[in-house]
């Protein structure tokens, strides 16, 4: 029996119930396919602030990095908001992504044949469809270049730097085109090349990086207008390679776009087979222990934790599959919810999935 080791942070609000769930499925997979997993509960985010002082004590971390992969829930909420930048829960999620080299991040943008009507576009975009993946690098660029505050003749000013070398942009590069090998072969490189230095090396080094996947396409957009396109036409995209800031801001408006907020998952990787695991939606502290979070996007990055760091791909589309039969039924949690449907609370919700599997 093959076993592998995987650090649960729940985290904050909801996080707490969509993990709960999506780790039941995991177990059943298990059994499933003679695969062991062993989980490590762990804290991060706000709840960590309250208990350790911190938003990532560094037990956590030390414990994530003998892991074979972190499985995350949400961290964040109001409760912390007024907390200085660096003390926020939020905080944890950038500590996270650099102490375990994580500097690919995946997140599909899907929209579900069932689910279509819940998307803000119209019917005649939709019909088209949408189904494309935003490849971020996740530990360089401006969130995590040089910063400060100063004055400058009594006035008071800050700065953030965007930098980038040409050893980080190969990388994500290949990660992207090698998805795009396994997709519809086209990449979209985002940048601000006729304004930012950063972007200008940004797109030579993706053309030279190109030259290794010659059955791919690339094409090249501004970020403005991307996010323009994004609006149109999404059909058109199949892998979005991009920076750290554009990713975070494309990747949000990606997934806004296929209505489903609640359905989609994301990982983050390294070079290896690691990485980390989690819904793109926030922790709905609001929401949270009443049994109305929707647990599928949680349960879709157990999905992709099989696939990526596992090598379980049958598994993996075990849980695609199932979750795919379990709205085709009908089941609703509230996001996603409309008239003749059948709404379920997270736990009914899991255990539909469960008996799908």
């Amino acid at each position: 029996m093959k076993e592998y080791k995987v650090s649960v942070i729940p985290g904050d609000g909801i996080g707490v119930d969509i993990t709960e769930q999506a780790i039941k499925v995991l177990e059943k997979i298990g059994g499933k396919y003679g695969t062991k997993f062993n989980f490590t509960t762990l804290k991060a985010g706000g709840c960590a602030i309250d208990e350790f002082g911190t938003p990532l004590p560094e037990a956590t971390l030390e414990e994530c990095k003998k892991s074979d992969a972190v499985f995350l829930g949400a961290v964040g909420g109001p409760k912390w908001d007024t907390l200085p930048g660096n003390q926020r829960p939020e905080k944890a999620l950038m500590g996270l992504r650099g102490g375990l080299g994580l500097y690919a991040n995946l997140r599909p943008a899907k929209v579900y044949n069932i689910l279509k009507s819940a998307s803000p576009l119209k019917e005649a975009i939709i019909d088209k469809g949408i189904d494309l993946l935003v490849v971020r690098e996740l530990t360089g660029g401006i969130y995590f270049g040089e910063r400060g505050r100063g004055a400058e003749e009594d006035v008071n000013y800050a700065y953030d730097t965007e930098k980038y070398n040409v050893e980080e942009i190969k990388r994500i590069a290949h990660v992207a085109f090698k998805a795009a090998m396994k997709r519809n072969k086209k990449v979209t490189s985002v940048d601000k090349a006729n304004i930012l230095e950063s972007s200008r090396l940004w797109r030579e080094t993706v053309v030279e990086v190109a030259k290794e996947y010659p059955e791919v396409e690339l094409n090249h957009l501004y970020v403005d207008n991307t996010a323009m396109q994004l609006v149109r036409d999404p059909s058109q995209f199949d892998v979005i390679l991009t920076s750290n800031i554009f990713g975070d801001i494309l990747s949000d408006e990606a997934s806004m776009i296929t209505g489903s907020i609640g359905m989609l998952p994301s990982a983050s990787l390294r070079n290896d087979s690691f990485g980390m695991y989690e819904p793109i939606h926030g922790s709905a502290p609001d929401i949270a222990g009443k049994d109305l979070a929707n647990p599928l996007a949680q349960i879709l990055s157990a999905a992709m934790m099989l696939e990526y760091s596992f090598n379980m791909s049958e598994a993996a589309r075990d849980i695609e599959n199932a979750v795919e039969k379990v709205l085709e039924k009908g089941y609703r949690t509230g996001d996603i919810y409309t008239e003749g449907m059948k709404k379920v609370g997270t736990k009914e919700m899991g255990k539909l999935v469960l008996e799908e599997i």
